[in-house]
């Protein structure tokens, strides 16, 4: 079907997975192979649990500095045209006739700064199904004031994700952890106005390495006081039991891409030093054991070949780790 882009079908998603009490996860993706993982990953897990046209959500960033998605989907790395080609693949992927057209797909823009990306505020914002605006570098009361001037110009028509507190404060508004605070948070939907909260629950989208911890007991609080409304940026600190309960701790939503990367990364790298030889050929291999950055045991006797030195070749290992990560969520969310 085409992408669900609607505020009222997108909410009408929101309230399906919650009668389900299902956490919809938003996957980013940079590039075309990690974006077919992911909707690969969808449907075949549909077709395994028996429901065809399961939601997803596809996200990317713009020119968030941590990582600016959309620049580096192109090597131009221009973020206008990284954008148009990201929503372009999705529109193929799931048109009539696509091999995922059965899917209710989603497009996520994440981490909208207030600064940075003003020129893209002049886009059609209707190509996007749901927007994170992100003005937490500010100081509270102005970063009310931005967001909810954000939801009364686009509120309408799609749904608003919004951070509540300081990123760059080392301590957080009220709680010496960081932590977002219940009053905090209903204070912050109440004057903004947004549909849906990011929270500082401790994972490391927001806390330094040395400190994380997803705080559950917290989201609760929060969620009690604003409702199952949250949205959980990084996951890969949040424990196998705390993530299949998200739900409960009142997340509707997590937003993740880091994973992805560094889990199909150490796939790839144990690939192809496997397959060294047939990758760079038998003399490079012998170099770099004699360098000592290849151990003895590696196989230098196979001779190079096209299968394993191109990118089809890493793609293809790339995007089956991706799925293989991909399912793992989906195991845990979409019971």
């Amino acid at each position: 079907m085409p992408l669900i882009l609607d505020r009222a079908d997108v909410l009408d998603v929101y309230d399906y997975t919650r009668q389900k009490k299902w956490v919809l996860p938003t996957f980013n993706s940079e590039n075309l192979t990690t974006t077919e993982a992911i909707l690969s990953a969808v449907s075949e897990y549909g077709e395994f649990i028996g429901i065809n046209n399961l939601p997803i959500i596809v996200g990317i960033t713009n020119t968030y500095k941590d990582r600016p998605q959309a620049v580096y989907y192109t090597h131009t790395k221009r973020w206008d045209i990284g954008l148009k080609l990201f929503l372009q693949d999705l529109k193929v992927l799931t048109d009539k006739g696509s091999a995922f057209e059965h899917l209710r797909v989603m497009v996520h823009l994440d981490h909208i700064i207030w600064d940075e990306d003003r020129d893209l505020l002049g886009w059609d914002m209707s190509q996007f199904s749901s927007i994170m605006y992100d003005a937490s570098t500010l100081p509270f009361e102005e970063n009310i004031r931005k967001t909810a001037a954000f939801v009364e110009q686009f509120g309408q028509e799609i749904v608003i994700e919004g951070a509540c507190d300081e990123i760059q404060k080392s301590g957080g508004m009220n709680d010496p952890l960081g932590l977002t605070t219940p009053e905090v948070a209903v204070r912050y939907q109440n004057e903004t106005g947004i549909d849906i909260l990011v929270p500082n629950l401790g994972t490391e989208h927001r806390s330094k390495k040395s400190t994380l911890k997803y705080h559950g007991e917290s989201a609760r609080q929060i969620s009690n006081q604003i409702g199952k409304v949250l949205c959980l940026h990084g996951s890969s600190s949040v424990s196998k039991k705390h993530l299949a309960n998200l739900y409960e701790d009142g997340i509707c939503k997590v937003n993740m891409w880091t994973a992805l990367e560094r889990e199909s990364t150490k796939a790839l790298f144990e690939e192809m030093v496997k397959n060294s030889a047939k990758v760079v050929g038998p003399e490079m291999t012998k170099t770099l054991i004699a360098d000592k950055i290849l151990a003895e045991p590696v196989d230098f006797q196979d001779t190079q070949s096209i299968k394993y030195f191109t990118t089809l070749y890493r793609q293809e290992i790339i995007f089956r780790k991706m799925k293989e990560i991909i399912t793992h969520y989906l195991k845990l969310w979409y019971r």
